[in-house]
């Protein structure tokens, strides 16, 4: 084992059993939060880590299967018409837990990674293996940024710094509890902590953080000292759901007992191996489609997958095995799809349909439903994708 595999896995090691630091957030009449941190709503915190050198020890003495990125679908992204479009509702999946979401006029930026590793270094760590579907530069103007954890795949530094200095003035973070602390130590001074539950106004956009169960920490001693969830978003009738990285709970049914049923959600499908770690951190694809149906979605988009190796499945495990688990739970074709990289879901059409947004982007021929419309683009498995410029 290199020297370098030795101290990464003792940085990992320390990161999952430092003890935690203090709560400037403490709530005491808040049964998540405690002195230094925060916890699960279902699950011991405690339990979330167990056997972590085990794993690693595992994962650096065995051979793993390999990953095909070539498998992952791709989709030439139509810049001109998200960067042009201010009334239809859509989604399109940039790579990995990244999603644009465009609702109420307003360009939402779903735990943007745009960096080529998911780690604190730029020379070691999970590299990406498929390209970024957007460049920095090729994004609408983006008005908020929500992010889920501080995870390194999901909270990444370069990016953040990157859009703080976006053509038009920066967006808005709008983050955990905690991680709000970390923005304004980078500098980072229009951003907006939510504890779960609490909302933010983003015009006539609402934008709420949920529960989700699962764990923070960057560094050796930070252990669940900044707050995770997943975020509801809301305009005129019409719900978007991300629900972070997560293990399966009834935090779920909570969500949709407080929010009803969602028009659309965002759910991860991959890096979820071996189950015996990781099964109370990140859901697998059953366990993702229970997610679709606890909380009433009418379209579900997987993601979390075909992008960096961060588990033991391969990025493209997930084209061999969420069909198998939406065959067995009875989904019907186009209710909880996998998306192409970077293809963009048409969800709700803006009202006249003949207006001049709409003449830019046809209809596909047969189109009758808007409410699960994929942009109607090539798709290939082997088409390129623009490499993002250095951060």
């Amino acid at each position: 084992m290199s020297g370098l595999k030795i101290s990464l896995l003792f940085a990992a090691a320390c990161t999952l059993t430092a003890c935690a630091g203090s709560n400037p957030h403490f709530d005491a009449s808040k049964p998540h939060h405690r002195p230094t941190g925060f916890v699960n709503n279902y699950l011991d915190n405690s339990k979330i880590g167990e056997g972590f050198v085990r794993w690693q020890w595992t994962r650096f003495t065995s051979t793993l299967p390999t990953d095909r990125p070539e498998r992952v679908p791709r989709q030439a992204v139509d810049v001109a018409y998200l960067q042009a479009n201010r009334t239809d509702t859509t989604a399109t999946w940039l790579g990995h837990a990244t999603m644009l979401w465009q609702i109420g006029g307003k360009n939402i930026l779903v735990d943007p990674i745009f960096s080529e590793r998911a780690s604190p270094v730029s020379f070691a760590g999970p590299a990406r293996l498929t390209p970024v579907a957007m460049r920095l530069d090729q994004l609408p103007h983006i008005d908020a940024v929500v992010v889920s954890h501080n995870h390194y795949d999901h909270l990444d530094r370069p990016t953040v710094l990157a859009l703080q200095q976006q053509k038009g003035g920066a967006p808005l973070f709008i983050v955990p509890l905690g991680i709000n602390d970390w923005m304004k130590r980078e500098g980072v001074t229009t951003v907006q902590g939510l504890d779960w539950w609490q909302a933010h106004q983003l015009g006539d956009v609402k934008v709420s953080l949920v529960p989700a169960q699962h764990w923070s920490a960057r560094g050796v001693a930070d252990r669940h000292e900044s707050l995770w969830g997943g975020f509801v978003v809301q305009h005129q009738g019409y719900s978007m759901y991300y629900s972070g990285d997560t293990g399966y709970s009834r935090d779920f049914a909570d969500i949709a007992a407080k929010f009803g049923k969602f028009d659309f959600a965002q759910i991860p499908v991959g890096c979820y191996e071996p189950r015996w770690f990781m099964g109370n951190q990140h859901v697998n694809e059953p366990e993702a489609i229970q997610i679709h149906r606890d909380v009433g979605s009418k379209l579900s988009v997987g993601v979390h997958w075909g992008t960096f190796r961060l588990c033991d499945d391969p990025i493209d495990q997930v084209l061999d095995e969420f069909p198998k688990a939406a065959k067995a739970a009875g989904l019907k074709d186009g209710e909880f799809v996998l998306p192409a990289l970077g293809q963009t879901f048409v969800l709700q059409r803006a009202v006249p349909p003949r207006s001049v947004l709409e003449l830019s982007v046809p209809k596909r021929a047969g189109e009758t439903d808007p409410q699960a419309t994929a942009s109607a683009l090539p798709t290939s498995s082997s088409s390129s994708s623009p490499k993002n410029p250095p951060l």
